[in-house]
Protein backbone atom coordinates (compact mmCIF):
# COMPACT_ATOMS: atom_id res chain seq x y z
CA UNK A 1 0.00 0.00 0.00
CA UNK A 2 2.79 2.46 0.85
CA UNK A 3 4.44 1.73 -2.51
CA UNK A 4 1.14 2.38 -4.35
CA UNK A 5 0.57 5.68 -2.51
CA UNK A 6 4.09 6.92 -3.20
CA UNK A 7 4.10 5.89 -6.88
CA UNK A 8 0.75 7.65 -7.36
CA UNK A 9 2.19 10.74 -5.68
CA UNK A 10 5.31 10.54 -7.85
CA UNK A 11 3.23 10.34 -11.07
CA UNK A 12 1.21 13.40 -10.05
CA UNK A 13 4.42 15.26 -9.14
CA UNK A 14 5.85 14.48 -12.60
CA UNK A 15 2.73 15.96 -14.18
CA UNK A 16 2.71 19.01 -11.91
CA UNK A 17 6.41 19.62 -12.60
CA UNK A 18 5.88 19.45 -16.36
CA UNK A 19 2.73 21.56 -16.05
CA UNK A 20 4.55 24.51 -14.53
CA UNK A 21 5.67 23.60 -11.01
CA UNK A 22 9.18 22.57 -12.05
CA UNK A 23 10.62 22.81 -8.55
CA UNK A 24 8.54 19.79 -7.51
CA UNK A 25 10.67 17.57 -9.72
CA UNK A 26 13.51 17.70 -7.21
CA UNK A 27 11.29 15.81 -4.74
CA UNK A 28 10.92 12.70 -6.90
CA UNK A 29 14.08 10.71 -6.18
CA UNK A 30 14.25 11.57 -2.46
CA UNK A 31 10.58 10.58 -2.12
CA UNK A 32 10.95 7.25 -3.92
CA UNK A 33 14.21 6.49 -2.12
CA UNK A 34 12.32 6.31 1.16
CA UNK A 35 10.76 2.97 0.09
CA UNK A 36 13.38 1.45 -2.23
CA UNK A 37 17.12 1.59 -3.01
CA UNK A 38 18.28 4.81 -4.67
CA UNK A 39 19.26 3.03 -7.90
CA UNK A 40 15.81 1.46 -8.18
CA UNK A 41 14.14 4.80 -7.43
CA UNK A 42 16.08 6.53 -10.21
CA UNK A 43 15.15 3.74 -12.62
CA UNK A 44 11.45 3.81 -11.76
CA UNK A 45 11.20 7.59 -12.15
CA UNK A 46 12.89 7.87 -15.56
CA UNK A 47 10.04 6.34 -17.65
CA UNK A 48 7.54 8.57 -15.85
CA UNK A 49 9.66 11.61 -16.64
CA UNK A 50 9.87 10.60 -20.29
CA UNK A 51 6.09 10.45 -20.51
CA UNK A 52 5.98 13.90 -18.90
CA UNK A 53 8.58 15.12 -21.42
CA UNK A 54 6.21 14.25 -24.27
CA UNK A 55 3.45 16.41 -22.79
CA UNK A 56 5.88 19.26 -22.12
CA UNK A 57 7.25 19.16 -25.68
CA UNK A 58 3.73 19.15 -27.06
CA UNK A 59 2.66 22.08 -24.88
CA UNK A 60 5.74 24.19 -25.69
CA UNK A 61 6.52 23.01 -29.22
CA UNK A 62 8.47 25.54 -31.27
CA UNK A 63 9.26 27.82 -28.32
CA UNK A 64 12.73 26.51 -27.46
CA UNK A 65 16.04 28.19 -28.30
CA UNK A 66 18.10 25.46 -29.96
CA UNK A 67 21.33 27.49 -29.75
CA UNK A 68 21.36 26.92 -25.98
CA UNK A 69 20.42 23.25 -26.36
CA UNK A 70 23.31 22.69 -28.80
CA UNK A 71 25.67 24.42 -26.37
CA UNK A 72 24.59 22.27 -23.42
CA UNK A 73 24.10 18.78 -24.85
CA UNK A 74 27.69 17.73 -25.77
CA UNK A 75 29.00 18.03 -22.21
CA UNK A 76 25.71 16.69 -20.83
CA UNK A 77 26.77 13.35 -22.36
CA UNK A 78 29.95 13.42 -20.25
CA UNK A 79 27.91 14.30 -17.16
CA UNK A 80 25.48 11.43 -17.78
CA UNK A 81 28.38 8.94 -18.06
CA UNK A 82 29.93 10.20 -14.81
CA UNK A 83 26.60 10.08 -12.99
CA UNK A 84 25.93 6.56 -14.25
CA UNK A 85 29.32 5.37 -12.98
CA UNK A 86 28.51 6.58 -9.47
CA UNK A 87 24.93 5.31 -9.55
CA UNK A 88 25.89 1.80 -10.61
CA UNK A 89 29.08 1.35 -8.56
CA UNK A 90 28.39 2.84 -5.14
CA UNK A 91 26.49 0.95 -2.42
CA UNK A 92 22.98 2.11 -1.56
CA UNK A 93 24.07 3.59 1.79
CA UNK A 94 26.62 5.82 0.07
CA UNK A 95 24.08 6.82 -2.59
CA UNK A 96 21.60 7.78 0.13
CA UNK A 97 24.19 10.02 1.79
CA UNK A 98 25.11 11.62 -1.54
CA UNK A 99 21.44 12.13 -2.40
CA UNK A 100 20.76 13.64 1.03
CA UNK A 101 23.68 16.07 0.70
CA UNK A 102 22.70 16.86 -2.89
CA UNK A 103 19.15 17.64 -1.71
CA UNK A 104 20.53 20.06 0.88
CA UNK A 105 22.60 21.73 -1.86
CA UNK A 106 19.40 22.17 -3.91
CA UNK A 107 17.80 23.93 -0.93
CA UNK A 108 20.77 26.30 -0.62
CA UNK A 109 20.67 26.90 -4.37
CA UNK A 110 16.98 27.77 -4.26
CA UNK A 111 17.44 30.18 -1.38
CA UNK A 112 20.19 31.95 -3.33
CA UNK A 113 18.73 31.72 -6.83
CA UNK A 114 16.62 34.88 -6.68
CA UNK A 115 19.83 36.92 -6.74
CA UNK A 116 20.63 35.52 -10.21
CA UNK A 117 17.99 37.82 -11.68
CA UNK A 118 20.05 40.84 -10.60
CA UNK A 119 23.51 39.59 -11.60
CA UNK A 120 25.39 41.53 -14.27
CA UNK A 121 26.15 38.64 -16.57
CA UNK A 122 28.69 38.37 -19.39
CA UNK A 123 28.18 35.18 -21.44
CA UNK A 124 31.18 32.87 -21.87
CA UNK A 125 31.35 29.76 -24.05
CA UNK A 126 32.39 27.56 -21.14
CA UNK A 127 29.31 28.48 -19.08
CA UNK A 128 27.08 26.29 -21.25
CA UNK A 129 29.61 23.45 -21.15
CA UNK A 130 29.74 23.58 -17.35
CA UNK A 131 25.97 23.79 -16.95
CA UNK A 132 25.44 20.93 -19.41
CA UNK A 133 27.87 18.59 -17.66
CA UNK A 134 26.46 19.43 -14.21
CA UNK A 135 22.87 18.94 -15.38
CA UNK A 136 23.75 15.64 -17.09
CA UNK A 137 25.59 14.37 -14.02
CA UNK A 138 22.87 15.22 -11.51
CA UNK A 139 20.16 13.97 -13.88
CA UNK A 140 21.83 10.56 -14.24
CA UNK A 141 22.62 10.29 -10.54
CA UNK A 142 19.29 11.46 -9.13
CA UNK A 143 16.97 12.66 -11.93
CA UNK A 144 17.63 16.15 -10.54
CA UNK A 145 19.35 18.10 -13.28
CA UNK A 146 17.11 21.13 -12.85
CA UNK A 147 19.18 23.45 -10.62
CA UNK A 148 22.29 23.80 -12.85
CA UNK A 149 20.12 24.09 -15.97
CA UNK A 150 17.86 26.66 -14.34
CA UNK A 151 20.85 28.69 -13.15
CA UNK A 152 22.21 28.86 -16.69
CA UNK A 153 18.88 29.73 -18.32
CA UNK A 154 18.03 32.39 -15.72
CA UNK A 155 21.24 34.20 -16.62
CA UNK A 156 20.30 34.21 -20.32
CA UNK A 157 17.31 36.51 -19.68
CA UNK A 158 14.96 34.39 -21.77
CA UNK A 159 11.23 34.98 -21.90
CA UNK A 160 9.25 32.58 -19.65
CA UNK A 161 7.92 30.60 -22.63
CA UNK A 162 11.35 30.20 -24.25
CA UNK A 163 12.82 29.34 -20.83
CA UNK A 164 10.33 26.50 -20.26
CA UNK A 165 10.52 25.27 -23.87
CA UNK A 166 14.34 25.17 -23.87
CA UNK A 167 14.34 23.38 -20.53
CA UNK A 168 11.81 20.85 -21.89
CA UNK A 169 13.73 19.94 -25.05
CA UNK A 170 17.04 19.71 -23.17
CA UNK A 171 15.76 17.26 -20.56
CA UNK A 172 13.78 15.27 -23.12
CA UNK A 173 17.12 14.78 -24.93
CA UNK A 174 19.02 13.92 -21.74
CA UNK A 175 16.38 11.42 -20.65
CA UNK A 176 16.55 9.74 -24.07
CA UNK A 177 20.33 9.42 -23.58
CA UNK A 178 19.85 7.87 -20.17
CA UNK A 179 17.30 5.26 -21.23
CA UNK A 180 19.63 2.83 -23.10
CA UNK A 181 22.34 3.28 -20.45
CA UNK A 182 19.85 2.55 -17.65
CA UNK A 183 18.55 -0.52 -19.46
CA UNK A 184 22.06 -1.83 -20.16
CA UNK A 185 23.10 -1.34 -16.53
CA UNK A 186 19.85 -2.92 -15.17
CA UNK A 187 18.93 0.33 -13.42
CA UNK A 188 15.48 -0.10 -14.94
CA UNK A 189 13.77 -3.34 -13.92
CA UNK A 190 11.39 -4.31 -16.79
CA UNK A 191 9.09 -6.22 -14.44
CA UNK A 192 8.80 -3.25 -12.09
CA UNK A 193 8.29 -0.94 -15.08
CA UNK A 194 5.35 -3.05 -16.27
CA UNK A 195 3.99 -2.93 -12.73
CA UNK A 196 3.80 0.88 -12.67
CA UNK A 197 2.28 1.45 -16.13
CA UNK A 198 -1.13 1.91 -14.51
CA UNK A 199 -0.08 5.29 -13.04
CA UNK A 200 0.84 6.83 -16.44
CA UNK A 201 -2.68 8.33 -16.98
CA UNK A 202 -2.12 10.34 -13.79
CA UNK A 203 0.73 12.28 -15.44
CA UNK A 204 -1.50 14.29 -17.84
CA UNK A 205 -3.87 14.82 -14.90
CA UNK A 206 -0.97 16.38 -13.00
CA UNK A 207 -0.09 18.51 -16.05
CA UNK A 208 -3.69 19.72 -16.25
CA UNK A 209 -3.79 20.54 -12.52
CA UNK A 210 -0.46 22.36 -12.78
CA UNK A 211 -1.72 24.49 -15.66
CA UNK A 212 -4.84 25.42 -13.69
CA UNK A 213 -3.04 26.20 -10.42
CA UNK A 214 0.14 27.91 -11.63
CA UNK A 215 -1.45 31.39 -11.56
CA UNK A 216 -3.48 30.83 -8.39
CA UNK A 217 -0.90 29.71 -5.81
CA UNK A 218 1.34 32.43 -4.32
CA UNK A 219 4.86 31.66 -5.62
CA UNK A 220 6.53 32.21 -2.24
CA UNK A 221 4.12 29.85 -0.47
CA UNK A 222 4.73 27.19 -3.10
CA UNK A 223 8.52 27.60 -2.84
CA UNK A 224 8.49 27.24 0.94
CA UNK A 225 6.30 24.11 0.78
CA UNK A 226 8.81 22.56 -1.63
CA UNK A 227 11.78 23.63 0.52
CA UNK A 228 10.28 22.15 3.70
CA UNK A 229 9.47 18.91 1.83
CA UNK A 230 13.03 18.70 0.48
CA UNK A 231 14.50 19.33 3.92
CA UNK A 232 12.37 16.54 5.39
CA UNK A 233 13.45 14.14 2.61
CA UNK A 234 17.15 15.08 3.05
CA UNK A 235 17.00 14.45 6.80
CA UNK A 236 15.30 11.07 6.25
CA UNK A 237 17.92 10.04 3.67
CA UNK A 238 20.84 11.05 5.88
CA UNK A 239 19.32 9.38 8.94
CA UNK A 240 18.58 5.98 7.33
Amino acid sequence: MSFAVIIITAALIVGLAKGGFGALGTLLTPLMSLIMPVQDAVGVILPLLMVGDWFALHAYRGTWDMSHVRRLLPTAVIGVIAGMLLLTNLPDTALRRILGIFTLIIIVYKLASDSLQNVEYTPRAWHGALAGSAAGFSSALANAGGPPMQSYLLLQRLSPTVYVGTNAVFFASVNMMKLPAFLAADVIDPDRLVGILWVIPLIPVGVWIGRRLIDRIPPKLFEWVVMVSLLWAAVMLLAT
